[in-house]
């Protein structure tokens, strides 16, 4: 029995087929198309010690210093650009490690601090944390007017 994960794989290597054996039919606007960029894999997860968000996103192969991160409100816009690898004598049998650009929105599930943000990229991986946002604490507001 295959894992879900052997499904998925096997449904991507398919829609990746079947991108290139339509492409063309798909390139002369049937059907809106990306061209030449592609998606960063991503991982979101919180923890509580302290408490943050944590977004890991697959850059292997991308310069940091290309890479933009911005924070609005609960949303992290993750942006840059892969170069193809240069060599003008390639015949290739596969290709697979997708390039070009990419701008990624990874909504986030509570309010973060974006002046506390902190990143570092390691071994192709960039890992941001986001400390999340202390709630309002409460307070008792005075009505004016009032004769309390």
């Amino acid at each position: 029995m295959a894992s879900e994960r052997d499904l998925f794989a096997n449904f991507e290597r398919m829609r990746r087929e079947m991108d290139e054996l339509f492409g063309d039919v798909l390139d002369r606007g049937l059907s809106p198309r990306r061209r030449g960029g592609f998606s960063p894999a991503v991982d979101v997860y919180y923890t509580t010690e302290p408490p943050r968000a944590v977004v890991r996103a697959d850059l292997a192969g991308i310069d940091p210093d290309g890479v933009t991160l911005e924070i609005r409100g609960r949303e992290l816009i993750l942006s840059g650009h892969r170069e193809p690898e240069a060599g003008e004598d390639r015949v290739y049998q596969q290709l697979e490690i997708e390039h070009g650009p990419f701008r990624r929105v990874i909504g986030l599930g509570a309010d973060v601090d974006a002046d506390a943000a902190d990143a570092k990229y390691e071994d192709g991986i960039l890992t941001v944390e986001l400390p999340l946002s202390r709630p309002a604490t409460a307070r008792s507001v005075p009505i004016r007017g009032s004769q309390r």
